[in-house]
């Protein structure tokens, strides 16, 4: 549920039990305490594992990895810890790029000499130390087109910045990397997303949190992003092209319209104005969707420009 105090979605207080003498949950409570026997295991040995690591040590008794995740997510709660604490992490997917330095687990990088690729953000973030940069803002980017478009041209150079991507729908690791830098180097974070209602739900789910990792919000969300663009108004501000603009699907509109009732979105008024106009207009447009005026506009003329106005909200 959301809170508005804390601007974030927490974990209701419920309660469940798995008695072993039950039929009905017998198979819940091994896995459970399978999950509590390799958990142990791993923090003696303090060795770090992803979640399919976990599944492939018991495939017979787990059968899929549904199964061992949400038992994970169940013994976090149950323990009152992050799931990196008990030493499960997260596959690599984010990447970032730009003027930071940090040591991950004693080895200095520079990730201005990544190249346009960029590092991969860390699983393990708590090996994560000695963070340091000269950067003005964090650009948040959704999409790794537009993240490999601005790491090859250097936008960082010419507009002090550190960029992120999670390459889509945001993992653990890259929520909890954003909220380490934001909370270490105080700057503000700005966020390039798709105009649509799916490039918002990533947007939410960066700053409010989601409702399976809702124990853990404290620690993944990151509340003060700012939506620098693409947003409705910029379709018409920027003259995309109609061929450019696409249809809304009817789950599209579904999906807005539940947008305009999440309280979070109803206390800023501005992101309501910029939902209307996507939900009357029926149109979405990509981030590509620039690159029509030249595979460069992205960098050299849209983000320049919404930057030198302060253009975000």
């Amino acid at each position: 549920m959301y809170i508005p105090e804390l601007d974030r979605i927490v974990l209701k207080d419920s309660k469940s039990q798995r008695p072993f003498a039950s039929t009905s949950t017998c198979r819940k409570a091994v896995i459970t305490t399978r999950i509590l026997q390799l958990i142990h295991e791993l923090c003696l040995k303090r060795i770090h594992v992803t979640k399919r690591d976990l599944f492939y040590t018991d495939v017979k008794l787990f059968e899929e990895q549904g199964n061992s995740d949400s038992t994970l997510d169940d013994v976090a709660c149950l323990l009152g810890c992050t799931r990196s604490s008990l030493h499960v992490v997260a596959s690599e997917k984010g990447v970032v790029v730009g003027r930071l330095t940090f040591r991950e687990d004693g080895d200095l990088i520079d990730c201005q000499r990544m190249g346009v690729g960029g590092k991969a953000i860390p699983p393990n973030v708590d090996k994560v130390d000695s963070i340091q940069s000269d950067a003005l803002f964090i650009l948040l980017v959704e999409k790794d087109a537009a993240f490999m478009r601005l790491a090859e041209d250097r936008f960082y150079n010419t507009y002090p910045c550190i960029i992120l991507t999670a390459k889509g729908q945001p993992d653990v690791a890259s929520r909890l990397f954003l909220r380490k830098l934001k909370d270490t180097l105080k700057i503000p974070v700005l966020a390039l997303v798709d105009s649509d209602p799916y490039g918002l739900k990533i947007l939410s789910v960066y700053m409010k949190g989601s409702m399976n990792m809702s124990y853990d919000s404290s620690n993944l969300t990151t509340p003060d992003i700012k939506w620098l663009g693409v947003r409705p108004s910029d379709l018409d501000r920027f003259n995309i092209p109609e061929q450019c603009r696409l249809p809304m699907t009817e789950e599209d509109m579904k999906t807005g319209k539940r947008l305009m009732e999440e309280d979070f979105v109803k206390a800023n008024p501005e992101w309501i104005k910029e939902l209307e106009i996507m939900v009357q207009s029926k149109v979405k447009a990509e981030i590509q969707a620039l690159s029509s005026f030249g595979f460069q506009y992205l960098s050299q003329v849209y983000l320049p420009l919404k930057l030198q106005e302060g253009d975000w909200i």
